[in-house]
């Protein structure tokens, strides 16, 4: 019983260096890819093919259909992507993360294993981990990871016992639900989505699928089967991801599980006869000597003399890693061609079941949704909507951060990332307005709308710094939680009243934006600046007062410097923009 326990636990350890592996590899490439991989992925999903080509190649990039579908989840979430381009290179992502179980089969499981040269890769990655550049680090940290993972592969298998007359209770168990047509292709279907849900990665389950093939343990129906159900379970991660995420983002990750169950369902129709397609194209291509259909008992009594019956499957559990390689690759494949003429349907339907929510912004811009209008004096009048609307969120940006800044570590971490998460949509916001007015200073433009589109320039420029600020006192605020450093209630009321002034600051300015630019009135702007500027002066002599005489440490001081300043550079922003708008105000 003791040695049953130590067996489950090598198998258990074998996996999780396996995981582990694959983590590191996985992400140590994609910092190596860093922006440039964003830049591919928000650049070529111009169309459908484009996008299953970039998705493909990606997910060969990376090592990991997962992370691409995050992160495509993530960049639906922030607007950078449309539905219907991400439909596009989720397809092809399920084609490129194929790509590891070739790397299993061919060097993991093949007549040359990795495993031999995963200690020297690892040895002569190590100089690599201690460099100080952050390249040479992150392609140590690759290589450690690509070691690793063919070091796990050897572990597996010695871990996994080659006779299960061994192990009764586990024999007797695989031969009940081996080999019993549908029923048991819905068990294996069911245990490889269960499996792929608890690791989180479907090229663990698969290389798991691919070891135990090759020991004999379960036959080619059912190994496909499992496979298939690892294609379902991988869709969990992304899914996970959209909880926390908008109505466009849930859609997306909706429509990854759409994709990979339909692949399940057409599958399934012609399942046999798609499992002796592949198995004779693995005999045309001599990828095995025999069809891999004769691992099922029945077929191999009918075909084979008892004489013959234990090379023919010797053959068959060898060649098992390629055969099941081929055959995701082809069911991937084949699902991608069928489905990519379907992204706009897929879109609509997703749309559908998941339909907006009341109140529940979808990144994109409020106004100007449907481009350029018939004159140029109703495009800046929608560009001015859009800017209103740009300075509303700026001051609920401020807002979270005010309520955010009395909660516990735990809790403003959470907020922080909310905070980030805002800033990133603000730069986008930013720069689609920009675009929007560089196509209507293209235009023929009388004089006092060129300057109009000048001054929209600099009021959604400093909008943006505003938002750049806010996250700027957040970063100070997450600093004093991790250095557990706590202010004196007199700091924490000098701080809140700091952040009254600027919230009355944004207000007016918001105010401002709304209006009628001829009608603003600066007065009310000026006096909320001037209110900031003073205080900060204020706040910044008690400040050097009181590190003179030690009533707090130097950490404390920095840290409240660091707040009231990065509030007072806020009131600039602010009374820049009510500066343009009196600019326009003025353009007579």
């Amino acid at each position: 019983m003791d040695h049953g326990i130590f067996e489950l636990l090598k198998l258990i350890g074998s996996l999780a260096l396996f995981l582990y592996g694959m983590k590191l590899m996985s992400e140590s490439l994609q910092k190596l890819a860093g922006n440039k991989m964003r830049q591919i992925l928000t650049a070529m999903t111009s169309n459908r093919f484009t996008g299953v080509l970039t998705g493909l190649f990606i997910t060969a990039l990376i090592q990991s259909s997962s992370a691409t579908t995050v992160m495509v989840v993530s960049f639906v979430n922030a607007g950078l992507l449309d539905l219907v381009g991400s439909i596009g290179v989720i397809l092809g992502a399920n084609v490129g993360t194929t790509i590891t179980s070739w790397l299993v089969a061919v060097l993991g499981l093949g007549k040359f294993s990795m495993s031999d040269l995963a200690l020297p890769i690892i040895g002569c990655a190590l100089p690599l981990l201690f460099s100080k550049k952050r390249s040479r680090k992150n392609w140590g940290e690759m290589f450690v990871g690509f070691g690793l993972l063919f070091l796990a592969l050897r572990f597996l298998q010695e871990s996994m016992p080659t006779n299960l007359h061994d192990y009764p209770g586990v024999g007797e168990f695989i031969q009940q639900i081996s080999f019993l047509g549908f029923r048991s292709w819905m068990i294996f279907l069911l245990l490889g989505a269960a499996l792929t849900t608890l690791f989180q990665s479907s090229s663990a389950t698969v290389a798991l699928t691919l070891v135990i093939c090759s020991k004999g343990w379960i036959g080619y129906e059912d190994a496909a089967a499992m496979i298939m159900g690892e294609n379902i379970g991988t869709t969990i991660t992304a899914n996970l991801a959209a909880a926390v995420a908008n109505v466009q983002a849930k859609r997306a990750a909706l429509a990854h599980f759409i994709i990979n169950v339909f692949g399940v369902v057409w599958l399934f129709a012609i399942f046999p006869s798609f499992l002796h397609f592949i198995g004779d194209l693995c005999v045309t291509l001599h990828i095995s000597k025999y069809n891999p259909i004769y691992s099922d008992p029945r077929l191999l009594e009918e075909t084979f003399s008892p004489a013959a019956r234990a090379g023919v499957i010797a053959s068959i559990n060898m060649a098992m890693p390629l055969v099941l390689s081929l055959f995701n690759t082809l069911a991937k494949g084949i699902n991608v061609a069928i489905l990519i003429w379907f992204t706009r349907f897929m879109a609509q339907l997703v749309s559908r079941i998941i339909p907006p929510k009341a109140g529940e912004d979808t990144f994109k811009l409020k106004h100007i949704k449907i481009g350029m209008l018939s004159t140029p004096d109703a495009s800046l009048f929608q560009a001015k909507q859009e800017i209103s609307h740009y300075g509303q969120n700026t001051l609920e940006m401020f807002h979270k951060m005010v309520q955010a800044y009395d909660k516990p570590r735990g809790e403003f971490e959470k907020e922080f990332d909310r905070l980030m998460k805002l800033e990133d949509e603000s730069d986008q916001v930013e720069v689609e307005i920009a675009d929007y007015l560089t196509k209507v200073s293209e235009s023929r433009l009388t004089s006092e709308n060129s300057q109009r589109v000048r001054a929209m320039f600099k009021i959604v420029s400093e909008i943006e710094s505003v938002a750049d600020s806010i996250l700027n006192v957040s970063k100070a605020i997450l600093r004093r939680h991790e250095q557990g450093v706590v202010f004196p209630d007199e700091l924490n009321q000098k701080v809140k009243h700091m952040f009254t002034l600027v919230d009355s600051a944004i207000s007016v300015m918001c105010t401002n934006l709304n209006q009628e630019y001829t009608a603003v009135n600066s007065k009310k702007a000026y006096e909320s600046e001037h209110a900031i500027n003073d205080y900060r002066t204020i706040l910044k002599q008690e400040h050097l007062q009181a590190i003179e005489e030690k009533r707090y440490n130097y950490t404390t001081g920095i840290l409240y410097n660091d707040i009231f300043s990065e509030c007072e550079k806020i009131g600039d922003y602010v009374i820049n923009v009510t500066q343009a708008i009196k600019e326009i105000g003025h353009e007579n």
